[in-house]
Parts: structure tokens; C-alpha cells; sequence
């Protein structure tokens, strides 16, 4: 299960910090990650980060967004800056990783509800 949080209306040049919780019978979370989808359009890779390796950006975002992962609470954050009109979406967190079920372990893939972000003036 994941639970997203910190979506709102924000001005142009302002800042929002979403965050991500997982829980269940995680084992190891692999990957943690930021879509977003705009009325009208596809869902749109954000940024992501995998285990032991550096976050990548979508190249729309890169230098205003920063993706952090804290792996003792399974929680991903993304810090957004300098929001602009055109991030105006619903951001949806995804996780994908290991679970145990109780009697063996198996990959998963988890999105969150979403949360809305408005950039406007």
C-alpha cells in the first residue's frame, strides 16, 4: 500500500514536497518513483531512483526536482522548486520491489492514489 501526500495550489516560482509512504510485507524496494499526468495527456515519467544507483530526471524537471528515498521508513520524497504552470498534474508515486507473502517472496509493483498539484497564479 502506498500513501501519497503533500499535493496542493502553489504559485509559480514556489516549492511543494510530496511524499510517499509504502508498507505491507516489504522485503526490499528496488525502485521508488514520481509520474504525473496532465488532463489530456499520457502518464509522464517524473524521476526515479533505484537501489545503489543515482535518481534520473525527466529533462523537464531536471535542476528543480530532487528525489530522496528514506529506505528505514520506505518513504520517497520528491522536492519540487521553481514550479512552473506546465507541472500542473496529478503526481502518482510508484514503488516496485520484493514482498514476503508469508510463505515465499515475490516481485511487486505498487502506484499510489495520486495527489494533485496546481501551479497557478
Amino acid at each position: 500500500q502506498l500513501v501519497e501526500s503533500g499535493g496542493g495550489l502553489v504559485q509559480p516560482g514556489g516549492s511543494l514536497r510530496l511524499s510517499c509512504a509504502a508498507s505491507g510485507r516489504i522485503f526490499s524496494i528496488n525502485v521508488m518513483g514520481w509520474y504525473r499526468q496532465a488532463p489530456g495527456k499520457e502518464r509522464e515519467l517524473v524521476a526515479r531512483i533505484f537501489s545503489g544507483s543515482s535518481p534520473n530526471y525527466a529533462d523537464s524537471v531536471k535542476g528543480r526536482f530532487t528525489i530522496s528515498r528514506d529506505n528505514a521508513k520506505n518513504t520517497a520524497y520528491l522536492q519540487m522548486n521553481s514550479l512552473k504552470p506546465e507541472d500542473t498534474a496529478v503526481y502518482y508515486c510508484n514503488v516496485g520491489g520484493i514482498e514476503y507473502t508469508g510463505s515465499s517472496f515475490r516481485d511487486f509493483g505498487s502506484w499510489g492514489q495520486g495527489t494533485q498539484v496546481t501551479v497557478s497564479s
